[in-house]
């Protein structure tokens, strides 16, 4: 499987949490295993308008989005435009997209279903990427904090399934329970009831009425990160491998994650059946 990455991603951002170190060390494991790379264009606004409202857009053009969470840095909507891009040529060749900012904490106005701060989001990659397909998907969010911004947007699509497998409590403190075509398991720390549960989650789709896999991938579920559910490499190796029977098309979008040698490590273990 092809990654998608740009090192303009890399320009902004030193010293927060979502940091360019955690892509920076992910990109170098990659490149010693050999990984290939291709350089993403940004989203068309057009793409974007698809999913987040154009008076939040227009705020978030000139810098007037911010949070505690979520800063306005310089030109943040053009790197948001990029990683958007990512997630959409990620979809269009089913590869990877290890780009930054994340996404799946942004709504259609920003902050989503209550919630406090935007989570490091400022467009919502996968839902633009899924939008531009525009064919019966599945979204699976595998990050450990549930992504509020992607069900809000696709509550009620019914071109759509949301499955999001989650720490509670957690930010944002939303996805307690399931409703309409949005599956929602909040969950402790403990690597077998994770596997366990992703398993029965995918058991209860009909997967003859999905033709796409959308996946919004965090590491931070990993030992010793700030959502951790107790997984490691092996258990992202069986991620891969039960998400690579389904036999669907595929692709991947970076959320969380930040300790970039186990996001690397992460990204080979979760690949190796792709």
């Amino acid at each position: 499987m092809k990654i998608i990455f740009s090192k303009k991603c890399l320009e902004y951002g030193y010293g927060h949490i979502e940091s360019p170190e955690r892509i920076i060390k992910a990109y170098e494991i990659l490149k010693e295993n050999g990984y290939e790379f291709i350089e993403p264009e940004p989203a068309r606004e057009e793409d974007i308008l698809k999913v987040h409202d154009i008076s939040y857009i227009k705020l978030l053009k000139e810098g007037l989005i911010e949070d505690e969470d979520t800063p306005a840095y310089p030109n943040i909507y053009e790197y948001a435009r990029l990683a958007a891009g990512g997630a959409i040529l990620a979809a269009k060749i089913n590869g990877f997209s290890l780009m930054r900012p994340p996404g799946h904490h942004a709504g259609r106005k920003g902050i989503a279903l209550g919630a406090p701060t935007r989570g490091f989001c400022y467009l919502n990659n996968i839902a633009i990427a899924v939008k531009y397909l525009n064919k019966p998907t599945l979204i699976l969010d595998l990050d450990g904090h549930h992504g509020n911004g992607t069900q809000e947007i696709f509550f009620g699509d019914p071109n759509v399934i949301y499955i999001s497998l989650h720490k509670h409590p957690l930010y944002p403190g939303t996805g307690l329970y399931s409703e309409a075509n949005c599956y929602n398991y909040p969950l402790d720390y403990g690597e077998e009831k994770y596997i366990k549960t992703l398993k029965k989650a995918l058991e209860k789709i009909d997967m003859n009425k999905i033709e796409v896999i959308a996946v919004s991938i965090g590491f931070d579920t990993f030992i010793g990160d700030i959502a951790s559910l107790g997984l490691n490499e092996k258990s992202f190796e069986e991620i891969g491998k039960i998400l690579s029977s389904l036999n669907k098309p595929i692709f991947f979008v970076l959320e969380g994650g930040y300790i970039g040698e186990n996001i690397g490590k992460g990204i080979i273990a979760l690949l190796k059946y792709f």
